[in-house]
């Protein structure tokens, strides 16, 4: 079962989906973030839970519609104990001619963290200035903030034990400071629509995790702080 949902709508997801998970069923999740994988083990079980990773630019027009925004189409798999089972390579073959990039990792969760730790840098930087990449970079110090934050989202990850490989620094530093870029993060656009984020799974979960490894994370907590009073103004709650 691939489950592709926001983070937000989990609970719901897992409430409709509950009555047909059977013994063999494998959940292949492919959420931002990693908190989904203790809920869903919770739920289900640990051995039914895989790790995955979807790489696309999505958003959604004034009708609705999913809209891709660049040709960027891969989905990445893999079992959490990092072993080749029968069950992984057969969802390897039925992936294959799917219309899009699908690959078998020997080492999901880093992925899974390199990948969290790029969207919580986009999203905070873009989120807390307001801006896109190219307009951050063109501001004051606005390149050296987008560094910045990078930095503090690895710091966690390698607290926890999973250090951003070169390559996958490589890529999300030099997106981060493109100073030609008109992209934002999913995240910025969904704010600016007025529409739910996923500031908590993808950003407070990853403070969380830091506060615990005892990492200073001064601009990713100042983001979560904007996010998290932006979604009370959003649902007119109040503490």
């Amino acid at each position: 079962m691939l489950l592709a949902v926001k983070q937000y709508a989990l609970e719901s997801a897992i409430s409709d989906i509950g009555p047909i998970i059977g013994e063999r069923t494998s959940i292949l999740p492919a959420l931002n973030g990693l908190r989904h994988l203790e809920r869903l083990s919770a739920a289900f079980g640990g051995s039914h839970v895989l790790g995955g990773v979807c790489i696309a630019a999505l958003t959604l027009d004034e009708h609705e519609r999913i809209i891709q925004l660049n040709d960027v189409q891969e989905l990445s798999y893999g079992e959490l104990d990092e072993k080749r089972s029968e069950r992984i390579e057969a969802i390897d073959r039925a992936m294959q001619g799917a219309g899009f990039t699908a690959r078998l990792s020997p080492n999901i969760e880093l992925e899974m963290w390199e990948k969290w730790v790029f969207i919580a840098a986009i999203g905070g930087i873009t989120c807390l200035l307001r801006g896109t990449i190219g307009e951050i970079q063109h501001a004051p110090r606005g390149r050296d903030l987008s560094v910045a934050i990078f930095d503090e989202c690895a710091a966690v990850a390698t607290a926890c034990g999973y250090p951003p490989r070169a390559p996958a620094r490589e890529r999300a530093l030099s997106t981060l400071t493109d100073a030609d870029s008109k992209s934002a993060s999913s995240m910025y656009r969904d704010l600016q629509k007025g529409s739910p984020v996923e500031a908590d799974a993808i950003i407070g979960d990853l403070c969380t995790r830091g506060d615990s490894a005892g990492v200073k994370l001064p601009l990713l907590s100042a983001a979560y702080a904007q996010l998290s009073i932006y979604g009370e103004e959003r649902t007119g709650s109040t503490r």
